[in-house]
């Protein structure tokens, strides 16, 4: 995470770094797409995005569309945070597991901590937080 955005946008929490294959993965999100990178080889999808298939070693791959379909697969409750931007508690820090298999951590922006449930049917948004950076997050329902 990089240093929070400025006070223009609103926006206070800590930013990715948009570097490398995260940051043509935050492109995509930017564009309100969700894509996953998927091995030429083994069609295995995979998450965080990396030059090597951790199935068969291929450095073969192309960014795919994701349905952007998914469901809970875990979460924590903070209720006391680490960082100091992260005061507004208690929240979640949820696992979503795509339709497609890849993981990823996020927030569910229509539920409290106390409305998750596991296997919970969740859907993409996009939280466009500052003019460089949009965020993907999910809300409940197919």
């Amino acid at each position: 995470m990089t240093d929070t955005a400025t006070a223009e946008s609103g926006y206070h929490l800590p930013l990715p770094r948009l570097r490398g294959l995260t940051a043509q993965w935050y492109d995509w999100i930017k564009q309100h797409e969700l894509r996953f990178q998927r091995c030429d080889h083994c069609e295995r999808w995979r998450h965080v995005p990396r030059e090597v298939c951790p199935g068969c070693g291929s450095v073969d791959w192309a960014w795919q569309p994701s349905s952007g379909k998914g469901r809970i697969y875990s979460w924590t409750t903070v209720y006391r945070s680490l960082h100091p931007d992260f005061q507004d508690t208690p929240y979640a820090a949820v696992v979503v597991e795509l339709e497609e298999g890849p993981r990823v951590m996020t927030w569910i922006v229509d539920r409290g901590p106390d409305d998750l449930e596991i296997d919970m049917p969740v859907r993409v948004v996009y939280d466009d937080v500052t003019p460089e950076v949009t965020l993907a997050k999910f809300r409940a329902g197919d």
